[in-house]
């Protein structure tokens, strides 16, 4: 499947382009996560459209003083990225057995920068769903 990103400039996509865009399935998944986000943190994170030229393309990311996430439409298909410090990924071993095997790759495979590990899930089943909120509660414990 292609990663073709909306690479439209001017203004943010809005839902109804980000449901047809992304289809049926992963829009659920999409709405299941933002909703996730919004009730579990109520308050915290202020959700922001970037846009990363022609290359990159939007994404919505959730970022207090430091990113929390952000979730990237794809044509079919959404990700979602999330950054894990040193502390963070020390945390990860204390749920990494109650992930998927997908997810488990997912992280082991994923690129260390100076600034922490990136790791990139396509949201393609309800499993790997459940996982991005285990990963979301690693990376800042809900607030409720």
């Amino acid at each position: 499947m292609s990663n073709e990103r909306i690479t439209s400039p001017g203004r943010a996509p809005r839902d109804a382009e980000i449901a047809e865009w992304i289809g049926v399935e992963a829009y659920k998944y999409w709405t299941d996560l933002t909703g996730y986000i919004e009730r579990e943190y109520p308050g915290i994170f202020m959700p922001e459209w970037l846009f990363g030229g022609k290359k990159h393309g939007w994404s919505l990311r959730y970022k207090k003083s430091k990113s929390f996430c952000t979730l990237i439409p794809e044509r079919g298909r959404f990700a979602l990225l999330v950054v894990f410090g040193a502390e963070e990924r020390r945390k990860m071993e204390s749920v990494r057995d109650r992930l998927s095997a997908q997810t488990q790759r997912n992280y082991d495979l994923a690129a260390t920068y100076h600034d922490g590990k990136w790791v990139l899930l396509t949201a393609d089943s309800e499993r790997v769903a459940a996982d991005m909120r285990q990963l979301l509660a690693v990376k800042r414990k809900p607030k409720i």
